[in-house]
């Protein structure tokens, strides 16, 4: 039994299973780590029966599906489910498997791969466990059994005061609760991304324009399509928020078809408040197509016409995030203005989308005379403020007299900029580990990055130093959800930045 507890733990101390054949002959040879096993195998064993599981034919796989969508689906049965023992793991001949209520949220909420999944939580929960039954049976002597056990990593200085999975868990949702609400407003779309190859495909020069071009009334191949869903500037900044690990929501418009209902499945799976959300019965789904070449992409976009009438959200967010909307949603713009003129403490960002730049500053004044924060890159700058495209001072000084209090430009492969009217600070691009598979969202994952570090109280360096890493992550997988990080990989990134990755003030 001391080898199914080394491999649970994932131990690979050479003195593992001697030092729990100690801990068995000073406990008296009473079966202590047998009976731990065997309440751990029948837990195990109910938990996967009542998710319709055979213990004895389920692989490792089958069983980290299972949970995944057991939380996904119903995370209040799952944690009435998954409470009652937080030490439970599985074995089915790939390493361990998590039944921890924390573990398997984590899994899920970050969508990791079965070879990446944690287990963390309920390793520490059975590591104590097996101290503490050692260590209070009448046989052993406490400072005997904690030596053995420390010698050999079963017990840790922060496993001790670590808490429950419930203290943890009311925690997290306390904390939830004083944590900045940042509603995303803006429209949304299905992709399909087709990855054409270089024998299908070819860009064609004509003057300054690239066309993509492909043989005329023939069959090509494609090599793949990826269906992604749920995505568009504004759903792109919710999710990226929310893998952040901070509150955000979506105002966004669907219709009533299966792809609108899927849609609103991935942004609950991704814990975004969908509560906003308008749905029209009568209408589809915005549907765009991808073609993918090389790192390029070329989109074919058909935007459907929806209502577009501001209504004021249920819960009222401290942070308003507009960007994309249709040519049709003037009035809801009017709309949000007013909400903001009622609601003085809302903070707002806008980065403005294809109708709002063409729209101009003069019609979007008052939208940019209450933003907290403005987003755009240097081209659109330079079109909205008319100043030289040459001095970047000049255009983020342009930009905040429009009303900005924070300005972001960001410049293709010369980096990005911020400023908050008294200086401005630059940051290069965070290096790409490998070339990129495809650039979409890219721009999203920054913005939304930068804001959610502002609202969270950040300071200014802070959210440029964050913003690339999380393009850098996305452009490494297709589309613009898949490769936005939780915080905690992004602040691993951030601790392996090369030296030169820094934040610096530019005099201009």
């Amino acid at each position: 039994m001391a080898r199914v507890l080394k491999d649970l733990l994932a131990s690979d101390h050479p003195l593992f299973l001697m030092n729990v054949a100690r801990l068995e002959r000073a406990a008296g040879n009473t079966g202590i780590d047998v009976r731990l096993i065997g309440e751990i195998t029948d837990a195990a064993n109910r938990i996967m029966r009542e998710l319709g599981l055979d213990p004895s034919d389920s692989t490792g796989v089958e069983i980290y599906k299972a949970l995944n969508a057991l939380v996904r689906s119903d995370e209040a049965r799952a944690r009435q489910l998954l409470g009652e023992r937080s030490y439970v793991l599985g074995t089915a001949g790939t390493g361990p498997i998590s039944f921890n209520i924390l573990d398997v949220i984590e899994n899920d909420h970050h969508d990791l791969p079965y070879e990446k999944r944690v287990t963390a939580h309920a390793q520490r929960r059975l590591r104590a466990e097996l101290v503490r039954r050692y260590a209070e049976h009448e046989r052993t002597h406490t400072d005997t059994v904690h030596n053995l056990a420390r010698e050999v990593g079963l017990l840790l200085d922060e496993d001790e005061h670590y808490p429950d999975a419930d203290t943890i868990l009311k925690s997290n949702e306390e904390h939830n609760m004083q944590q900045s609400y940042i509603l995303a407003i803006g429209d949304i779309f299905t992709d399909a991304f087709i990855t054409l190859g270089d024998d299908t495909a070819k860009i064609i020069k004509e003057g300054d324009t690239e066309w993509l071009a492909v043989p005329f009334g023939r069959k090509p191949p494609y090599e793949k399509v990826d269906i992604v869903k749920s995505v568009g500037p504004s759903p792109n900044v919710a999710v990226s928020i929310a893998r952040l690990g901070y509150r955000a929501g979506l105002m966004a418009w669907v219709g009533g078809d299966a792809t609108g209902e899927e849609a609103l499945e991935h942004l609950k799976h991704e814990n975004v408040n969908i509560e906003p959300m308008v749905i029209e019965q009568d209408k589809a789904t915005s549907y765009w197509y991808v073609l993918c070449y090389q790192a390029d992409r070329t989109m074919l976009v058909k935007s459907e016409k929806y209502r577009y009438e501001w209504r004021d959200p249920e819960t009222k967010p401290d942070w308003i995030y507009l960007a994309y909307l249709g040519e049709d949603s003037w009035p809801l713009h009017e709309g949000l203005l007013d909400y903001l003129d009622r609601n003085p403490d809302v903070n707002f960002v806008l980065q403005p989308g294809t109708f709002q730049f063409k729209w101009g500053a003069e019609k979007m004044a008052g939208l940019y005379r209450r933003s907290k924060i403005v987003l755009m890159n240097r081209e659109e700058a330079m079109d909205v403020t008319g100043l030289p495209y040459d001095s970047i001072t000049t255009l983020a000084r342009g930009l905040h007299d429009l009303g900005a209090e924070i300005v972001v430009i960001t410049d293709g492969p010369n980096g990005s900029y911020a400023s908050d009217g008294s200086r401005v600070l630059t940051i290069p691009n965070y290096p790409d580990p490998q070339p990129p598979v495809e650039r979409t969202g890219a721009g999203d994952a920054f913005s939304s990055t930068f804001v959610a570090a502002i609202a969270a109280g950040e300071t200014l360096e802070t959210a440029l130093a964050w913003s690339p890493i999380n393009s850098m992550n996305v452009v490494q997988h297709v589309g613009a959800q898949r490769g936005l990080l939780a915080r905690e990989e992004l602040q691993k990134y951030l601790a392996e930045a090369p030296e030169w990755y820094k934040v610096k003030e530019i005099e201009d």
